[in-house]
């Protein structure tokens, strides 16, 4: 149970676990509660440098941010499933290239939402808004982002950690297409997910199937899926090279190196695509 010194902002239910909170313990962040705590030490127990991992992921979002502002020219962002604000957030990377860079952050948890709004309340060129990515046009038809985001300029569509929390019932190959469409060409999309190398690797991929019923077993969702299953949320955007690799691997920069176990550090992969 939530203790009666934290607070709740509205719409907030505290004794049922959100995985934007989740990933706000598990990166050291403060805004979460007991629930949040008790599955994330579960998370912990599949996956037991998933602290690492999480760090891992927020290192290849600046990194990627960076190439999509650089070698891309892209000057605003959809980051979709974004959770908590912590360091090193999107707008941070962002607007040290081009304060003018417009980002809008995406969940669906009331708390990310408060948060938020109060870290971006002095900022014109950023800000969040409530709503599930299992629904887009919910997200693209939102007076925000229609507002904020032209859509006949390339945008930076961000899914870091998100399709992989969503069930196959949920469709997201619908969902990832649904967004796909909207963005004109151009656009990049930047996947990371949690990978399943099935025939590939036969004991990793057994090990996969315990720590999904361990998520379940702990109140969440995470599903771990195949390259060819992760390739397909791009659909026919062009794959840029080094191609779908572990986090760490995409484009690090000079001198980077990240201690993960073997097992996490090949199950946590990434991707990026640009729209034809």
């Amino acid at each position: 149970m939530v203790k009666h010194e934290e607070w709740v902002p509205p719409g907030v239910d505290p004794n049922t676990p959100s995985i934007a909170r989740v990933y706000s313990y598990l990166l050291g962040g403060k805004d979460h509660f007991a629930v949040d705590r008790a599955m994330g030490d579960m998370s912990l127990k599949a996956v037991p440098d998933g602290r690492r991992s999480a760090q891992a992921n927020r290192a290849f979002l600046h990194r990627v941010v960076t190439h999509m502002m650089i070698e891309a020219g892209i000057r605003q962002f959809l980051d979709l499933g974004s959770g908590l604000p912590s360091d090193g957030n999107v707008h941070e990377v962002a607007h040290a290239h081009d304060p003018t860079a417009q980002v809008i952050y995406v969940d669906n948890d009331p708390m990310a939402l408060a948060h938020g709004r109060a870290l971006l309340e002095d900022s014109k060129a950023s800000t969040v808004i409530q709503a599930d990515v299992r629904q887009p046009d919910s997200v693209l038809g939102n007076p925000t982002v229609q507002r904020l985001l032209d859509f006949e300029e390339p945008i930076g569509l961000l899914c870091l950690g998100i399709f992989h929390h969503l069930s196959d019932e949920d469709g997201p190959e619908e969902v990832a297409a649904r967004f796909r469409q909207a963005i004109p060409s151009g656009s990049v999309m930047a996947i990371s997910h949690f990978f399943d190398p099935g025939e590939d690797d036969p004991d990793i991929s057994a090990q996969v199937k315990r720590n999904e019923i361990v998520f379940r077993l702990g109140g969440g969702a995470a599903r771990w899926r195949t390259r060819a299953e992760i390739l397909r949320l791009l659909g026919d955007f062009r794959l840029l090279d080094p191609g779908i690799v572990p986090v760490p691997e995409w484009r690090p920069e000079p001198g980077y190196t990240v201690d993960l176990q073997p097992y996490t550090y090949h199950t946590f992969i990434a991707c990026v695509g640009v729209k034809p």
